[in-house]
């Protein structure tokens, strides 16, 4: 196993899992006034923490979270039920599919066409009907408990912009248009700040399809 595989990736993963439960559980409670400023900070803060819950599960698609397989995939799965009830397997494999393929047809994230044709693809291509309606699910059992408006600002809309998070900064900024190098990806310019509110690092994408073992919190040393 690679060094940086120690218990590192399941602490820093458990941090990420629990800054998430411990925001929404509060923000469930939270008095919702659409005048205070504070209240559309949480919705990013938790859009962030949601984007989290994926970068932690791309990262056990790597098997950087834990060096025991068995442990790492399941905090994938956690963080994939958690996000919005994915399966991890069906990510796992769309995912090795799109570094094995990337930038061509047979490329699941890739689509020819502009920003808003190509993210719906993305979404089609992941959510399926079932996961609707689970989520529908969910969300009408915790409306008996938990006011509507909390579950629409702090649960299904910071989801919701976790996805454009997710694509504009990991898929449509590093593979749209045409690239020279092998990995066919652009990189977002040096900025460790930025990379990390932008998306966990993602946006230096190069130096994740070159180094795909790297965990997030390690890529940005690979930016020179």
């Amino acid at each position: 196993m690679p060094k940086h595989q120690s218990n590192t990736g399941l602490i820093i993963a458990l941090i990420v899992i629990g800054l998430w439960l411990s925001s929404i559980i509060n923000l469930m409670t939270w008095q919702v006034n659409l005048q205070n400023p504070v209240l559309y900070l949480m919705i990013l803060i938790q859009m962030h923490l949601y984007t989290g819950l994926f970068i932690t599960a791309h990262d056990a698609m790597h098997g950087t979270v834990s060096p025991k397989p068995t442990l790492n995939n399941f905090i994938g799965q956690v963080c994939t039920a958690l996000y919005a009830g994915f399966p991890f397997s069906k990510l796992y494999d769309k995912h090795h599919k799109h570094h094995k393929h990337v930038h061509t047809e047979l490329d699941p994230d890739y689509h020819k066409g502009n920003f808003v044709s190509w993210y719906i693809s993305f979404i089609k291509e992941y959510l399926s009907w079932w996961q609707l309606v689970l989520m529908a699910l969910i969300y009408n059992v915790l409306k008996l408990w938990v006011a509507e408006v909390n579950l629409i600002l702090f649960w299904v809309l910071p989801s919701l912009l976790s996805t454009l998070q997710l694509f504009y900064f990991g898929t449509w900024l590093p593979h749209h248009g045409e690239h020279s190098n092998k990995h066919q990806s652009g990189t977002q310019s040096k900025n460790h700040l930025l990379a990390f509110f932008a998306c966990y690092f993602f946006g230096y994408h190069y130096e994740h399809h070159d180094s795909p073992g790297t965990p997030w919190w390690k890529l940005w040393k690979l930016k020179h």
